[in-house]
C-alpha cells in the first residue's frame, strides 16, 4: 500500500476534478500507455507501459465510482483496499474497445484508429498549473480497544496556512496580482526548433511565474509574498474500526496549504498499534494463552478470559489436555470495510509442578498405576491439538 501513488496524482487531476475531468485524464493515459502501442518497443518499455496502464486503470476504476471515490477521499487506500484491483490474466482489451467505452460508438473507434498508433499526445496543458500544497505524514498510536470500535483521534501538526494579512494572495491588494507577461497567463512557454526533419514545438513551465500564470508586483510584508504562514494546529482524524499496524489513512485537504489559492495537500496518518498486555493479534483473530494447574485441568474449572468487551467466563471441562485450543466465535477484531468479526482462540497449558512434598509424592505414587492416569492412544486429543496448533 505504501508504494502506491495517489490516484489523483496518477491521473494528473485535482481532488475537485469533475467526472468528465477524470474520464478525460484516463483517456489520455490509456492512449499513451496501452500495451497495443508499445508492441514494437523494448522489453523495458513494454514493462513500463504495462505497469503505467494498470496503475491508470486502477485509479480510474476507483475515482469514476462515486461510492469508491468518497471512501478513498476519506480513508485513502484503506477505504478501498482491493476495490481498484483487476484481473489482468485475460489481457488488457483492445485500445479501440477502451476508446469506444470512453468516447462511445464509431467516434471512439475512428479516434483510436486515427491517433492510437500515432506519435502520442504531448504538448501544452490546458492552462496554468494549479499549485498543490505538500502532504504531511504523522503517526497515531492506538490500543486494540480503540481499533476494535473505531475512534476519533486528535493529532497536532505544524503546517502552512494562508497568510491572514493577505488572505493567501501574496499581496494585500488584489490589483497587485498581474498576468505573467512572459507566458500571457498560460503558465507555459512555447519553444520552436527548426531542423532537417521540420519544425518541432515543445512546451515548458514558464520560468518567470513557475507555471502559475500570474506574478505578484507588491509582495505582502507579513509573508514575503509566499501567501503562507506556519501554524501549529490540531486536526480530528476519524479512524475506522479494524485498521491494522502500518495502514495509512488519508485526510483530504488537511496538509500544507498551497500558495495563492492552490489545492491543499493531504494529511497522511500512519497507524501504530500498541501491544496488548494479554492478547495477540493476527489479522482479525485474537490469541490468548492460559496456564492451568494440573488439578484444575483434571477436575475442570471456570476461568475468566480477557476480551475487548470485558472479562468472559469460560468453562473448562474435566480432563482438558495441555495444548488444547478453544475458540470463541466473534470475539476477535472487525476487518476494515467488511462485516463480521474474527475469533478469539484460547490455548490451554497445564502447569506441572517440579517439586513435591513427601506426602504429595506418596499420594501420586498410589494413583500412577490407575488406568485413569495411563495415556490412551485411541483418544482424539492429539489430533485436536495438531489441528489447532497452527494458530499458535
Amino acid at each position: 500500500m505504501a508504494d502506491k501513488r495517489d490516484y489523483y496524482e496518477v491521473l494528473g487531476v485535482g481532488k475537485d476534478a469533475s467526472a468528465d475531468d477524470i474520464k478525460q485524464a484516463y483517456r489520455k493515459a490509456a492512449l499513451k500507455w496501452h500495451p497495443d502501442r508499445w508492441v514494437s518497443g523494448t522489453d523495458a518499455e513494454k514493462k513500463t507501459a504495462e505497469e503505467k496502464f494498470k496503475e491508470a486503470s486502477e485509479a480510474y476504476s476507483v475515482l469514476s465510482d462515486p461510492d469508491k471515490k468518497a471512501k478513498y477521499d476519506q480513508f485513502g487506500f484503506a477505504g478501498v483496499d482491493g476495490a481498484g484491483a483487476q484481473d489482468w490474466s485475460q489481457g488488457f482489451g483492445s485500445l479501440n474497445d477502451i476508446l469506444n467505452n470512453l468516447f462511445g460508438g464509431a467516434f471512439g473507434s475512428a479516434f483510436g484508429n486515427a491517433f492510437g498508433g500515432g506519435f502520442g499526445f504531448g504538448g501544452a496543458q490546458s492552462g496554468p498549473r494549479t499549485m498543490r500544497g505538500r502532504d504531511i505524514r504523522t503517526r497515531v498510536r492506538l490500543t486494540l480497544e480503540e481499533i476494535a470500535k473505531g475512534c476519533t483521534k486528535e493529532v497536532t501538526i505544524e503546517r502552512n496556512r494562508p497568510c491572514p494579512e493577505c488572505g493567501g494572495r501574496g499581496t494585500r491588494n488584489a490589483s497587485d496580482v498581474k498576468t505573467c507577461p512572459t507566458c500571457k497567463g498560460s503558465g507555459q512557454v512555447q519553444n520552436v526548433v527548426n531542423s532537417l526533419f521540420g519544425r518541432t514545438m515543445t512546451y515548458t513551465t514558464c520560468p518567470q511565474c513557475g507555471g502559475e500564470g500570474k506574478i505578484v508586483s507588491n509582495p505582502c510584508s507579513h509573508c514575503k509574498g509566499t501567501g503562507l504562514e506556519r501554524k501549529r494546529e490540531t486536526v480530528s482524524v476519524q479512524v475506522p474500526a479494524g485498521v491494522e499496524d502500518g495502514m495509512q489513512l488519508t485526510v483530504r485537504g488537511e496538509g500544507h496549504a498551497a500558495a495563492r489559492g492552490g489545492i491543499s495537500g493531504d494529511l497522511l496518518v500512519i497507524i501504530e498499534e500498541q501491544p496488548h498486555p494479554q492478547l495477540k493479534r493476527q489479522g482479525s483473530d485474537l490469541f490468548y494463552t492460559r496456564v492451568l494447574s494440573v488439578t484444575d485441568a483434571i477436575l475442570g474449572t471456570e476461568i475468566q478470559i480477557p476480551t475487548l468487551d470485558g472479562p468472559y467466563k469460560m468453562k473448562i471441562d474435566s480432563g482438558t489436555q495441555s495444548g488444547t485450543v478453544l475458540r470463541l466465535r466473534g470475539r476477535g477484531m472487525p476487518a476494515v470495510n467488511s462485516y463480521g468479526k474474527g475469533d478469539l482462540y484460547v490455548k490451554i497449558l497445564v502447569w506441572i509442578p517440579r517439586k513435591l512434598s513427601r506426602s504429595e509424592k506418596e499420594t501420586l505414587e498410589k494413583m500412577k498405576d490407575s488406568n485413569a492416569f495411563k495415556p490412551d492412544p485411541n483418544r482424539d486429543d492429539r489430533e485436536l491439538f495438531e489441528k489447532e496448533s497452527k494458530y499458535f
